[in-house]
């Protein structure tokens, strides 16, 4: 005990403390050796809540909403994957994971065809640079994720695209 007491800079009163409050909650088992009590962790316990903590934390992001970078209030899980991908209205780097892409991409879809209007390539190439330098792969991923239709060079953004940034 008087190590584990040094190792973190309390007392010992207070680690035994809280090792029988995480005793409690049953992350630490205790077994008495007179004249001591060892403690030990109960990984599996742990493994255990951490699994409950990561989904409740998925069911509040799931129903929270917040702030995009228009200020209009958007799912939190969007709005952290553009905190982290969008930085002064423009794309710092497309995101590899397929969930997170199409976050961005919805995003671009309104911030930068908003009119229900055919595009040329030219145009969708200048408005793209204007927030990313790689306009070809963006380009390509609003066709393959069906957010834009491209017929014989004209672009059309789909109309369910723009629903949710």
């Amino acid at each position: 005990m008087e190590e584990l007491a040094a190792a973190v800079e309390l007392s010992a009163g207070t680690v035994v403390h809280h090792l029988k409050r995480l005793e409690a909650a049953g992350l630490v088992a205790s077994k008495v050796r007179h004249p001591y009590v060892e403690y030990s962790l109960r990984v599996e316990r742990l493994h255990a809540l951490g699994r409950q903590l990561g989904a409740l934390e998925r069911a509040r992001e799931e129903g929270a909403v917040l702030p995009g970078p228009d200020g209009r209030s958007i799912p939190a899980f969007d709005a952290k994957v553009l905190r982290a991908f969008v930085v002064d209205d423009r794309v710092v780097s497309i995101p590899a994971q397929e969930k997170k892409k199409l976050v961005v991409l919805r995003h671009l879809v309104g911030r930068c065809f908003g009119e229900d209007r055919p595009y040329q390539e030219k145009e969708v190439n200048e408005r793209l640079a204007l927030v990313h330098p790689d306009v070809a792969s963006l380009r390509r991923y609003l066709v393959v994720h069906g957010l834009m239709t491209r017929e014989a060079g004209v672009y059309r953004r789909r109309a369910e695209a723009g629903g949710r940034e």
